[in-house]
Protein backbone atom coordinates (compact mmCIF):
# COMPACT_ATOMS: atom_id res chain seq x y z
CA UNK A 1 0.00 0.00 0.00
CA UNK A 2 1.33 3.50 -0.67
CA UNK A 3 1.59 5.73 2.42
CA UNK A 4 2.47 9.59 2.87
CA UNK A 5 5.63 10.76 4.75
CA UNK A 6 5.32 13.91 6.54
CA UNK A 7 5.22 15.95 3.53
CA UNK A 8 2.50 14.30 1.87
CA UNK A 9 5.06 12.67 -0.69
CA UNK A 10 3.45 9.44 -1.41
CA UNK A 11 6.06 6.44 -0.32
CA UNK A 12 8.28 9.56 0.59
CA UNK A 13 10.89 9.41 2.99
CA UNK A 14 10.82 12.37 5.26
CA UNK A 15 10.41 11.52 8.81
CA UNK A 16 9.32 13.39 11.98
CA UNK A 17 11.47 14.21 14.70
CA UNK A 18 11.37 13.37 18.11
CA UNK A 19 9.51 16.66 18.48
CA UNK A 20 7.17 16.00 15.52
CA UNK A 21 8.77 18.34 13.03
CA UNK A 22 8.67 16.81 9.69
CA UNK A 23 12.32 16.95 8.80
CA UNK A 24 13.49 18.24 11.96
CA UNK A 25 16.49 16.93 14.60
CA UNK A 26 15.09 17.16 17.70
CA UNK A 27 16.00 15.61 20.50
CA UNK A 28 13.25 14.10 22.89
CA UNK A 29 14.46 16.89 25.52
CA UNK A 30 14.08 19.89 23.12
CA UNK A 31 10.15 19.40 22.78
CA UNK A 32 7.40 21.56 24.11
CA UNK A 33 5.26 17.70 24.15
CA UNK A 34 2.52 18.66 21.15
CA UNK A 35 1.04 15.83 20.21
CA UNK A 36 -2.46 16.96 19.46
CA UNK A 37 -3.58 16.22 15.43
CA UNK A 38 -6.34 14.68 13.34
CA UNK A 39 -6.24 11.16 13.51
CA UNK A 40 -9.53 11.23 11.19
CA UNK A 41 -11.47 12.82 8.35
CA UNK A 42 -14.31 11.49 7.05
CA UNK A 43 -16.49 13.31 3.96
CA UNK A 44 -19.07 11.75 3.02
CA UNK A 45 -22.08 11.27 1.43
CA UNK A 46 -24.90 14.29 2.01
CA UNK A 47 -23.86 15.79 5.65
CA UNK A 48 -21.24 12.54 6.91
CA UNK A 49 -18.81 14.61 7.86
CA UNK A 50 -16.10 14.56 10.66
CA UNK A 51 -12.95 15.29 11.99
CA UNK A 52 -11.55 13.46 14.92
CA UNK A 53 -8.81 15.15 17.28
CA UNK A 54 -6.50 13.03 18.91
CA UNK A 55 -4.70 13.28 21.89
CA UNK A 56 -1.47 12.01 22.19
CA UNK A 57 0.56 14.84 24.82
CA UNK A 58 0.49 11.85 27.34
CA UNK A 59 -1.58 14.18 29.55
CA UNK A 60 -5.14 15.29 29.78
CA UNK A 61 -5.63 18.50 27.72
CA UNK A 62 -8.18 21.18 27.38
CA UNK A 63 -9.35 21.95 24.12
CA UNK A 64 -10.33 25.55 24.79
CA UNK A 65 -6.92 26.44 24.39
CA UNK A 66 -6.95 25.01 20.41
CA UNK A 67 -9.36 25.78 17.80
CA UNK A 68 -10.61 24.40 14.28
CA UNK A 69 -9.47 27.29 11.31
CA UNK A 70 -10.74 27.01 7.79
CA UNK A 71 -11.35 28.50 4.79
CA UNK A 72 -13.08 27.94 1.92
CA UNK A 73 -12.50 26.47 -1.33
CA UNK A 74 -8.85 26.72 -0.46
CA UNK A 75 -7.92 30.46 0.84
CA UNK A 76 -9.11 33.88 -0.62
CA UNK A 77 -5.43 35.13 -0.38
CA UNK A 78 -3.34 31.96 -0.03
CA UNK A 79 -1.58 33.11 3.49
CA UNK A 80 -3.98 33.75 5.90
CA UNK A 81 -7.37 31.68 7.05
CA UNK A 82 -11.03 32.70 5.91
CA UNK A 83 -12.33 31.63 9.18
CA UNK A 84 -9.09 31.77 11.69
CA UNK A 85 -10.65 30.01 15.32
CA UNK A 86 -13.98 29.11 13.49
CA UNK A 87 -14.84 26.21 16.06
CA UNK A 88 -13.90 26.86 19.18
CA UNK A 89 -14.40 24.96 22.51
CA UNK A 90 -15.76 25.52 25.39
CA UNK A 91 -13.24 26.10 28.50
CA UNK A 92 -13.48 22.30 30.61
CA UNK A 93 -13.26 20.46 27.14
CA UNK A 94 -10.94 17.86 28.55
CA UNK A 95 -9.55 15.42 26.28
CA UNK A 96 -7.57 12.18 27.70
CA UNK A 97 -5.04 11.09 27.12
CA UNK A 98 -4.83 8.62 24.46
CA UNK A 99 -8.23 9.82 23.71
CA UNK A 100 -10.16 11.37 20.74
CA UNK A 101 -12.83 14.14 20.61
CA UNK A 102 -15.12 14.07 17.32
CA UNK A 103 -16.77 17.24 15.67
CA UNK A 104 -19.17 16.14 13.23
CA UNK A 105 -22.29 17.10 11.24
CA UNK A 106 -25.41 17.90 13.38
CA UNK A 107 -27.15 15.49 10.42
CA UNK A 108 -24.17 13.02 10.12
CA UNK A 109 -25.30 9.12 10.09
CA UNK A 110 -26.43 8.03 13.49
CA UNK A 111 -23.44 5.84 13.72
CA UNK A 112 -21.08 8.83 13.59
CA UNK A 113 -23.45 11.09 16.04
CA UNK A 114 -22.93 8.16 18.40
CA UNK A 115 -19.01 9.39 18.35
CA UNK A 116 -19.84 12.84 18.02
CA UNK A 117 -18.47 15.56 20.94
CA UNK A 118 -19.20 18.82 19.19
CA UNK A 119 -21.58 19.13 15.72
CA UNK A 120 -20.55 22.25 13.66
CA UNK A 121 -22.62 22.48 9.76
CA UNK A 122 -19.80 23.88 7.94
CA UNK A 123 -17.68 20.74 7.28
CA UNK A 124 -15.24 20.56 4.41
CA UNK A 125 -17.23 19.38 1.40
CA UNK A 126 -13.56 17.82 0.46
CA UNK A 127 -12.06 21.18 -0.86
CA UNK A 128 -12.10 23.13 2.30
CA UNK A 129 -8.90 23.64 4.20
CA UNK A 130 -9.03 22.83 7.73
CA UNK A 131 -6.32 23.14 10.46
CA UNK A 132 -6.16 22.35 14.64
CA UNK A 133 -4.71 25.88 15.56
CA UNK A 134 -3.26 27.56 19.11
CA UNK A 135 -5.86 30.04 20.35
CA UNK A 136 -3.61 32.38 21.87
CA UNK A 137 -0.56 32.39 18.76
CA UNK A 138 -2.26 30.85 15.99
CA UNK A 139 0.34 27.39 15.23
CA UNK A 140 -1.05 25.06 13.38
CA UNK A 141 -0.66 22.12 14.89
CA UNK A 142 -2.12 20.26 11.81
CA UNK A 143 -4.19 20.54 8.93
CA UNK A 144 -6.27 19.02 5.88
CA UNK A 145 -6.04 20.52 2.58
CA UNK A 146 -3.38 23.46 1.77
CA UNK A 147 -4.22 26.92 2.31
CA UNK A 148 -3.38 28.04 -1.16
CA UNK A 149 -5.80 27.86 -4.70
CA UNK A 150 -9.01 26.39 -4.91
CA UNK A 151 -8.08 22.79 -5.34
CA UNK A 152 -11.46 21.81 -7.70
CA UNK A 153 -13.21 18.72 -5.58
CA UNK A 154 -10.22 17.85 -3.39
CA UNK A 155 -6.97 17.54 -2.76
CA UNK A 156 -4.78 13.90 -3.94
CA UNK A 157 -3.55 12.18 -0.61
CA UNK A 158 -1.10 9.25 -1.57
CA UNK A 159 -1.85 9.04 -5.72
CA UNK A 160 -5.48 9.28 -5.13
CA UNK A 161 -7.46 11.50 -6.82
CA UNK A 162 -9.54 14.11 -5.28
CA UNK A 163 -8.76 12.37 -2.10
CA UNK A 164 -10.25 14.73 0.48
CA UNK A 165 -13.24 14.44 -1.61
CA UNK A 166 -15.88 11.25 -0.36
CA UNK A 167 -13.11 9.49 1.42
CA UNK A 168 -12.65 8.86 5.31
CA UNK A 169 -8.52 9.62 6.09
CA UNK A 170 -7.20 7.78 9.18
CA UNK A 171 -3.81 8.11 10.24
CA UNK A 172 -1.43 5.30 10.50
CA UNK A 173 -0.63 4.00 14.44
CA UNK A 174 2.88 4.90 13.63
CA UNK A 175 2.22 8.74 13.56
CA UNK A 176 2.36 10.85 16.88
CA UNK A 177 1.84 14.51 15.60
CA UNK A 178 0.28 16.72 12.96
Amino acid sequence: DAVEDCLGVCNGLAELDACGICGGDSLPEDCQGSSVFFSEYAEGSSNNKYLEIYNGTGSDIDLSGYSLSSCSNGCDDGLNWDYPNNVTFDSGTIVASGDVYVVCHGNADGSIQNQCDQTFTYLSNGDDVFGLTQVSTGLVLDIIGSIGEDPGDGWDVCGTSNGTKDHTLVRLPSVTSG
